[in-house]
């Protein structure tokens, strides 16, 4: 039988039929990219959990209990983020895939630290992913959009402080072209932090895509 077809003999059938179970499984898992969006009044409760939850599985296992616990209760109860929420300084952004908050991020007008010198700065303030979205792009998406907000707005600078300790972000914002331009103190708790201070200039980019 010079033309027989594989997938139709007995000895071939089931495996054709298994590597198509399979594709069609790969194709159901694949995670959807993740969609950014602005932070909203209603969302205070998100953030404030979403907020002391990745600040924690960040941190504590580097720190104190007692200096976690102060920080937690002065940043992230639901009534602060309220009040950041309505500041019309500040803008957060949520990433969410499938409608599960992955990650935010927070960017902040105001007057930049000694070392951040470069004209019309926004600081980058905040940028957490759940631990379980680590690895997702989820970190990516949420700069993309800072970036792109902040050239929107007039900036010309990015800024940020990363705690000196935190390498993963240092290598992450080193890839993004964040630049080391002096320290400042980052108080946790009872303990003074050194924070590496880090700024990109900003080039007109392509604007963002929210919802």
């Amino acid at each position: 039988t010079r033309f027989s077809n594989p997938c139709l003999e007995s000895n071939g059938l089931i495996p054709f039929l298994d590597f198509l179970s399979v594709q069609s499984s790969n194709l159901m898992n694949q995670t959807p990219d993740p969609v950014v969006r602005h932070g909203r009044a209603e969302d205070a409760a998100l953030l404030a959990e979403l907020g002391a939850r990745t600040f924690e599985e960040t941190f504590a296992a580097d720190n104190r209990p007692e200096d976690m616990s102060a920080y937690l209760v002065s940043f992230f109860g639901q009534a602060q983020l309220a009040a950041e929420l309505a500041d019309p300084q500040s803008l957060f952004l949520i990433a969410e895939i499938q409608e599960v908050a992955a990650g935010y991020a927070k960017l902040r007008a105001g007057v930049a630290p000694e070392g951040v010198t470069s004209k019309k700065p926004i600081e980058l303030e905040r940028l957490y992913v759940s631990l379980e979205w680590l690895g997702r792009g989820v970190g990516a998406a949420l700069m993309r959009v800072c970036i792109a907000e902040a050239v929107q707005k007039g900036y010309r600078t990015i800024w940020l402080g990363v705690w000196e300790n935190n390498h993963r972000a240092r290598t992450f914002y080193r890839k993004w072209n964040f630049r080391e331009v002096g320290e400042h103190i980052f108080q946790l708790g009872d303990d003074p932090q050194t924070d590496i201070l880090m700024e990109r200039l900003l080039a007109k980019e392509t604007g963002s895509s929210l919802v």
